[in-house]
């Protein structure tokens, strides 16, 4: 690729620097001849940088998939503009079951037995918290390996089996609108607002690594956000700073948070 050192410059140093390396690998496969390449799961965020290398090669296509509409983890696929056939991602959905006794099971303890086992995070997508279950989008290829190694989540004992992908309903979330004035754009001042805590609390949490924006780990409490850009915070979820309204008298900031739910 003409630009690859520039693009790797550019995203080196954060923890995309290797994902840009990897997908340049697959963008290069698919422009020398290959129809397709497909990426790993990777974050919302990571699709910036699969947009910005397409942007660089005429001849291809970007697509995205990640089991099913609205989904918030996905693959990235290369696709050669000439190639007008279908798109393999090798994603596999496999719904996760165990006693209703033990509803409690929640996303962070899935998350976590998985994790437990040695499986990248790269490996698997979205898990989707059912009654008494859950919906796993897996990597195909790691589907064997689940199913005879994944039995326990928080030592209750799971079944698991494959289940069609167009049997998973379209992702709703529930939007929260907030709007408040802040004394300043700074992210604690914002994740204070939007999440509702103490502005101390949010500057904990971001010091303690809790705290992303756009998808990359926070810089620190007085990093400054804008329009458009979304922020997580570990079990709180994510909301967006959709739009700064204006400046009141006092100097206030207006600003339009959406919380997902």
């Amino acid at each position: 690729m003409k630009n690859r050192d520039r693009i790797i410059r550019y995203y080196q140093g954060t923890d995309n620097g290797e994902l840009a390396a990897r997908l340049i690998d697959l963008a290069d496969s698919t422009a020398k001849g290959r129809p397709y390449a497909v990426s790993e799961f990777v974050s919302p965020g990571a699709v910036q940088i699969g947009e910005t290398i397409q942007a660089h090669v005429p001849s291809l296509v970007l697509r995205t998939f990640g089991g099913y509409e609205g989904a918030e983890r996905a693959k990235l696929a290369f696709v050669s503009a000439d190639y007008d056939g279908p798109v393999d991602f090798g994603i596999t959905a496999c719904r996760l079951s165990w006693d209703d006794r033990y509803r409690l099971l929640g996303h962070r303890d899935v998350l976590g037995s998985l994790m437990s086992l040695g499986v990248g995070r790269e490996r698997f997508g979205d898990i989707i918290m059912q009654e008494a279950g859950a919906i796993l989008l897996a990597d195909t290829k790691l589907v064997p390996y689940l199913q005879q190694n994944f039995t326990k989540i928080a030592m209750v004992s799971i079944a698991i089996e494959e289940m069609p992908l167009e049997d998973i309903a379209p992702r709703q979330e529930k939007v929260k609108e907030i709007k408040t004035t802040v004394a300043s754009l700074r992210l604690d001042a914002i994740a204070s607002s939007g999440f509702g805590i103490s502005r101390t609390k949010a500057a904990e949490a971001i010091k303690g690594d809790r705290v992303q924006v756009n998808w990359q780990p926070a810089k620190g409490p007085s990093q400054d956000v804008s329009e458009g850009d979304v922020i997580s915070l570990r079990g709180k979820g994510r909301m967006e700073l959709a739009e700064i309204t204006g400046t009141s008298r006092k100097g206030r900031i207006g600003v339009l948070l959406k919380r997902y739910m």
